[in-house]
């Protein structure tokens, strides 16, 4: 690996025509779901769902002593959703964040560079694609050589750290602050949350482009005798559920499943074995999934199976199966024009460390 991102000689003629049409993320503020979502609530099937989930959501947004953490797994953000979660990190309707390091590193932080992320219009062989530098999401294409620029300004910030332990929320918030300063895209998630103090965690943190440029960091530091930084999962745990101890009453919105999900629900349990008995489980929790639920895995567990395990009240929980991309704009415009969020008081729990 170079200290600077790779070039690809090829047809760049080819690459420019399949890169040529950006994925424009929607504006949750620029129509009105409430009409929608009022009527999906007096048909069946998953527009019911939608519709109940919805009112759940509102009803966290009402709650004075509801704190809110956002969810996310899988790839809405390239897909188009990334302004959307970005709003509600401005506008207050979030107060915690726990994603995987592909949502907050290769997607937001991504284009919070300046980079973008493209419709595929068509689909040629994956062979082509790789020969190009082009990387594939479904229908969605990256430019590889703007994703190793991504790899080479997280070595970069992390030269720049004290080489120590750090949560990926400490380390996030390093990146929130770059982009403040040097960033090229206002609604950028990471940005917002350093600016509202909004704390994001990544519990797989490295497996991202933030992979790539701390490996570098850490051998790169090995071979000059020198001392490197560390990402600490043990602390993100403690962090994360120190926020949910201090927090009190708890709602989750939750976006895909796996390690994001399980690793939020874990907090009650990791409470009570650090002896605080009084923590309840989450009040609230919507959870918006493909997976099926009978292979028995984490993403597609139901909210009502987590309450076995001590997580979650089943008195306030909706599962909505559905692709998130089609229906999260839906859920999060008819929040926001209900306008809960107005009389909320900001958490600022990222207020609760010294870093």
């Amino acid at each position: 690996m170079s200290d600077t991102p790779k070039s690809v000689s090829g047809n760049s003629n080819r690459k420019a025509e399949l890169l040529s049409t950006t994925v424009e993320h929607i504006d949750i503020t620029s129509f009105d779901a409430r009409p929608i979502i009022d009527a999906m609530g007096k048909m069946s099937f998953t527009s019911r769902d939608l519709a109940r989930a919805t009112r759940i959501y509102n009803q966290m947004l009402e709650d004075k002593d509801c704190t809110i953490f956002l969810v996310i797994a899988g790839s809405t953000s390239a897909g188009g959703c990334m302004d959307l979660y970005a709003e509600l990190i401005r506008s207050n309707m979030v107060d915690c964040v726990v994603a995987t390091g592909a949502t907050i590193v290769d997607m937001d932080f991504f284009e919070g560079l300046g980079h973008k992320h493209y419709q595929a219009l068509e689909i040629p062989d994956d062979d082509t694609l790789r020969s190009l530098y082009i990387d594939r999401i479904y229908d969605t294409y990256i430019d590889e050589e703007q994703l190793q620029d991504c790899d080479f300004t997280i070595n970069r910030i992390a030269n720049e750290l004290e080489p120590k332990a750090y949560s990926s929320r400490a380390f996030i918030r390093e990146m929130g602050k770059y982009l403040a300063q040097h960033g090229k895209k206002e609604n950028s998630l990471v940005k917002l949350a350093y600016e509202h103090d909004v704390p994001i965690f990544c519990p797989a943190f490295v497996d991202s482009s933030a992979g790539f440029g701390l490996v570098k960091h850490q051998v790169d530091r090995m071979k000059e005798g020198k001392p490197y930084l560390m990402i600490d999962a043990v602390a993100d745990f403690r962090e994360l559920t120190d926020i949910k101890i201090k927090a009190g009453e708890s709602g989750l919105l939750m976006v895909g499943g796996g390690v994001p999900k399980n690793f939020i629900q874990d907090t009650v349990v990791c409470a009570e074995i650090l002896g605080h008995h009084d923590v309840a489980v989450h009040k609230y929790a919507v959870q918006i999934t493909v997976a099926d639920v009978r292979d028995g895995a984490c993403s597609s567990s139901t909210l009502q199976e987590a309450a076995s395990w001590g997580k979650v009240s089943t008195a306030t929980e909706q599962m909505v199966f559905a692709e998130a991309g089609s229906v999260m704009p839906l859920l999060a415009s008819d929040a926001y024009h209900r306008e809960h969020w107005k009389s909320r008081t900001p958490r600022r729990w990222a207020k609760l460390f010294a870093d």
